[in-house]
């Protein structure tokens, strides 16, 4: 198993608190929480997963195994009265027992309502693999200082070939079979629609929201306008606003909003949307690259916000005369830096050339899809895809 890069910090942070692992269905959780069990706590921990039977009767008589040190609920959300379970374990046994709580994108749902266990867990996203997860060389991350990069070499190519071809999520990624990825695909999209989402949501028209499932990828990369879906699947704005909405909630999409600076007039409307698998923009090939890059960022900013305590958010920036730059990453309200995606580095993009000359965002990447790329040109590091990802988690 591939060490994914939040092990060391969920280990820590067991020892004060819960802790909460979602992500994406088939993101590694799971597999994670397992992992951390074997490797640190060896024959004093215990598994249990609400959804099998035998283990549900441990949790409810809360007859668990002696001399345990860490204990791992799987699914526990669907449970009536989970909250209360854990709050009155954690509250009883803290101090002697470790905590583990991962799940399905539900836990994240119901996590949020009446949160009678604040204070007493840390939560964390489980994102799919990025490029120098993938490669097990997690960077330094210094916040207001330049990206530091590793070389690029014909391992960091290669691996970012790998990881665009077949996504970031583990099956599909260790076994590197374009038919095992479809079937994967297919099963997993699927999956998210007729049982996450059906059986936790009010939806009468599963099929519509089938549709819409297969509207969105087309929308990837640009301005989503909520009256296009409206209008393309012939519901009313309310209903699809809540799908677009549902699907988000399960780690279907995530959408980034424009981003304003007070120096800049910017567009104050629609946000864009990507995927959370961006394999299955496999047809085409621009925006898959794009939301590559998209979902590295949204994990570096989900990093900062889970492990280090920052206030981090992922941007977009667009004016009204239709100049846009792709991506900027804000933290603690203070730009960092700012990313445009091209395919190659012939041309030094002129709107992340505007947004720099007119904005005090510090540092500003040209991050192109073409190997053996870095230099600067007019305050602007243009960078090989693969040489940029090492620098981010």
């Amino acid at each position: 198993m591939i060490k994914r890069h939040l092990t060391n910090y969920i280990i820590d942070d067991l020892k004060d608190k819960m802790v909460f692992i979602g992500g994406p269905r088939q993101v590694g959780k799971t597999t994670l929480a397992k992992y951390i069990a074997a490797k640190n706590f060896s024959e004093h921990s215990q598994y249990l997963n609400w959804d099998y039977m035998p283990h549900r009767k441990v949790i409810n008589s809360m007859q668990f195994n002696s001399d345990l040190q860490l204990l791992t609920f799987d699914e526990i959300h669907k449970y009536k009265n989970w909250k209360n379970y854990l709050k009155g374990l954690f509250d009883a046994r803290g101090d002697e027992l470790e905590i583990l709580v991962t799940g399905s994108a539900r836990l994240n749902l119901y996590r949020k309502g009446g949160d009678s266990l604040l204070g007493r867990y840390y939560n964390f996203c489980l994102h799919p693999f990025s490029l120098s997860e993938y490669l097990g060389k997690i960077p330094e991350i210094n916040i207001g200082k330049a990206i530091e990069f590793n070389n690029a070499t014909s391992e960091t190519w290669d691996a970012f070939q790998t990881l665009l071809a077949f996504g970031g999520f583990p099956e599909p990624l260790i076994k590197q079979s374009t038919r095992s990825w479809r079937r994967w695909l297919n099963e997993r999209v699927d999956r998210l629609v007729k049982e996450d989402i059906r059986d936790t949501e009010n939806i009468r028209d599963i099929s519509s929201v089938q549709l819409l499932v297969n509207i969105l990828p087309e929308k990837v990369g640009s301005l989503l306008s909520l009256n296009s879906l409206r209008e393309d699947i012939n519901v009313t704005h309310k209903t699809i606003s809540a799908w677009v909405d549902i699907l988000e909630h399960f780690y279907y999409h995530f959408r980034i909003y424009p981003y304003t600076a007070t120096q800049i007039k910017s567009l104050r409307k629609e946000p864009k949307l990507y995927l959370w698998d961006w394999s299955e923009l496999h047809s085409n090939p621009a925006a898959r690259f794009e939301n590559m890059i998209a979902s590295h960022l949204l994990k570096l900013c989900h990093y900062l916000n889970n492990v280090e305590g920052y206030k981090a958010k992922l941007f977009f920036w667009r004016d009204f005369q239709g100049r846009e730059v792709d991506f900027i990453v804000v933290v603690d309200n203070h730009p960092w830096f700012a990313v445009e995606v091209k395919s190659s580095a012939s041309k030094i993009s002129k709107q992340l050339s505007y947004l720099r000359q007119r904005t005090e965002i510090p540092f500003s990447y040209q991050v192109v899809a073409e190997k053996n790329v870095d230099f600067e040109a007019n305050g602007i590091r243009v960078i090989s895809a693969d040489k940029f990802l090492t620098g981010i988690i």
